[in-house]
This record gives structure tokens, C-alpha cells and sequence, in this order.
């Protein structure tokens, strides 16, 4: 295995999972299970309550190295499913919930959530989506609004990555990221724009407390955005990913993208957002199998073809990171045998049984 070459930019990954019964139905039981593999955890990482009370999530600390990240996602995984299991629930990694839900789960018993919730109606009761965090270290926010401008027309690219909803409600939606659809409904959430300036980030930003469309600012929402909790630019592009492996393959190429844009001199390209949210309608539907717009023409092709020019485009950043052979061997996987929607579409077609998708995802069949 290659290791980084020299100095690296530091990242690290959240991951948010569902925990569902034996049936495979959402259960409000997600504060239990992270409040009993929090005191069983030997893994370095945290484990965190989420939004709705059937969420569990975990965070790797900081990690150089591919194998570091690999190792702590897998740990925390495991840690979260043994908790769920001795508890008879499972942990699901789905970006939408495969079953058709008669009831929502309800929020998570935290002042925030419940003012969330007040405030946001049923597109916080009913957001039933969970997501992978990628943050990825800057050396200040004026950078980290200048690095934004030059990775979002990736943003496509990296969502195909990881798309992992295809089946949700019990149906094929006919998006390989439904989630991405679904997470949309938020005000605050989609791409954001090309900004002037750290000011012009900052007066957007304000100007959604003042509107009451976010209550604070950890409901930025964007697709990419500035950390408000760490020195770190923060992808919030992707699906939880079906595989640990494919997490730290989308968290990979978001560092060589970081890494290549601060070595950018270039203006950053003039991408205006109501074509960049096209685009990523586009790359929600087709994943990692389909086609999808490429940043630098607009053209339709297809995401292999995107994928392997992010490949080159970043190879100098993967290889001096000792991410290079990781993420080609990675990428050419996820080309030829599809991501997690595939997978998911490929167990739905036998029998058209959510339960099936369920049992996939978790290991149970």
C-alpha cells in the first residue's frame, strides 16, 4: 500500500444509518443502540444521535491515510450493529428507507431537533434520509469559499459514488440517489453558487436567519459548505454508502479535489446554479452506471467517463496522498459491477420485495 508522500490534508467522514426491526420497518430505538455502542466502543470515532429517533450516526476523528479511515468506519460500523442486534433491531446503510412506513419514527428528544420540527413541519418529520459527510481540512474560510467555487461542477460526479436509495417506500423510485430528491425539500439545501467572496458567503448565510429558512447555522445545507464546527471544507453531497469501502473511495476524491483547487490558480469556471441543480438531477437518476453531465463541457456521457477524467484530473493530489491505486482500483469496481442502487435494483427485480433490499443491506440475506 502507498503511503502519503508528504504533507496531506488531514479529512474525515460521517456516516448516518438507519435502525430498523426484524422486518425491517424504521424503530424509534436509534438513541438506545448509539447510547449502548458508545459504552461497548473500543473504536476511535464518535457515535452521535440524529435528527429522527430511528437514526444512529458515527464519525471517524482525523484521519492521513486511506487504511486509517477504512479501519475506523468499519469499527464503528460493527460497534453500531452489535448494539442494534443484542437489542434485535439491525443497522441499515440505505440513503432512503426501503419500506413503505405507515407511521414516521419522530424526532430525537433534543431542544434543537424538537425546535426543528416546530419550525419546519413535515419536511422535518418525514426526512428520512441519511446522508455521508465528507470534511476535508483548510487553512482558512477564504480559501475554503475559493476551493467551493472550483469543486462544485464535481458535484455530479461524487454523488453518483456513493448513490445508494434506488428502492424506497417499496418501490423502485427510478433515482439511484431518491434521497438526494428527498433531501432537497429543505430551503437551505442543493448546490451553491459561485460566490465573489467569503462576505457574499456570509451575507447569504444571514440572510436565511433573517428569513427564518434556517434556524441556525448548522442548518447550512449545501451541497458543499464551510464546517461551522471544524476548520474543514464539508461535502454533504453523497448517500451513506452501502460499503465502508465506497465511503472512503467518495471521501478520497474529495480530498484530491480539495487539494487539487487550492494548487489552482484559475478563475474558477462560470457553472451558474440552475444548470449545476439540473445536473445533479440528473446524476441522482442515473448513478454510478448511467450518464451524467460532464463539468467541463455540460455534455451527457457517460459516469464512467466523468469518473475517469476526476481520476486524472486529481492524480497528482491522490498519488502524493498514497490514494491513487485505492481509488483507480475503486472507481474501476463501481464501473463494472454498479454501486449500492445496482445492488439494490439487482435484489428487487427477483421478487420486488423491499424486505429483500433490507436483508442486503444488512448482512441478513
Amino acid at each position: 500500500m502507498n503511503e502519503p508522500s508528504g504533507d496531506v490534508l488531514t479529512f474525515g467522514v460521517e456516516e448516518e444509518f438507519f435502525v430498523v426491526d426484524r422486518r425491517g420497518h424504521l424503530s424509534p430505538a436509534g438513541d438506545d443502540v448509539v447510547d449502548a455502542a458508545e459504552a461497548a466502543a473500543d473504536e476511535q470515532g464518535d457515535l452521535q444521535h440524529e435528527l429522527t429517533r430511528a437514526q444512529a450516526e458515527a464519525a471517524t476523528g482525523i484521519c492521513r491515510t486511506h487504511a486509517e479511515a477504512l479501519r475506523q468506519l468499519r469499527g464503528l460500523r460493527d460497534d453500531l450493529s452489535a448494539a442494534a442486534r443484542r437489542r434485535g433491531y439491525r443497522l441499515l446503510p440505505a440513503g432512503a428507507p426501503p419500506l413503505s412506513e405507515v407511521d414516521p419514527p419522530g424526532i430525537t428528544p433534543n431542544p434543537r431537533y424538537e425546535r426543528m420540527a416546530e419550525h419546519f413541519g413535515a419536511t422535518a418529520r418525514t426526512s428520512l434520509t441519511c446522508g455521508c459527510h465528507v470534511h476535508v481540512a483548510i487553512p482558512d474560510p477564504e480559501t475554503g469559499v475559493q476551493v467551493l467555487n472550483r469543486v462544485r461542477p464535481w458535484l455530479p460526479a461524487l454523488l453518483t459514488v456513493t448513490a445508494n436509495s434506488a428502492i424506497s417506500d417499496g418501490y423502485d423510485t427510478g433515482y439511484c440517489s431518491w434521497r438526494y430528491q428527498q433531501w432537497s425539500r429543505w430551503p437551505s439545501a442543493g448546490p451553491p453558487p459561485r460566490f465573489a467572496s467569503l462576505d457574499e458567503y456570509e451575507s447569504i448565510v444571514d440572510a436565511w436567519l433573517r428569513a427564518g429558512s434556517i434556524l441556525d447555522r448548522g442548518m447550512i445545507y449545501w451541497d458543499v459548505r464551510l464546517s461551522e464546527k471544524q476548520p474543514t471544507l464539508e461535502f454533504r453531497i453523497a448517500d451513506v454508502a452501502a460499503t465502508p469501502d465506497d465511503a472512503v473511495l467518495l471521501a478520497v476524491l474529495a480530498r484530491a479535489l480539495v487539494a487539487t483547487a487550492q494548487d489552482d490558480d484559475a478563475p474558477p469556471p462560470p457553472l451558474p446554479n440552475e444548470v449545476l441543480r439540473a445536473q445533479l438531477w440528473r446524476a441522482s437518476r442515473e448513478g454510478v452506471t448511467g450518464c451524467c453531465p460532464h463539468p467541463d463541457t455540460g455534455d451527457l456521457v457517460p459516469a464512467k467517463a466523468v469518473l475517469d477524467d476526476l481520476l486524472a484530473r486529481t492524480a497528482t493530489a491522490l498519488d502524493t496522498a498514497g490514494d491513487l491505486d485505492f481509488a483507480r482500483d475503486g472507481l474501476a469496481r463501481l464501473t463494472a459491477e454498479g454501486g449500492g442502487a445496482d445492488r439494490q435494483r439487482r435484489r428487487f427485480a427477483d421478487r420486488e420485495r423491499g424486505e429483500d433490499v433490507v436483508d442486503l443491506l444488512t448482512g441478513g440475506g
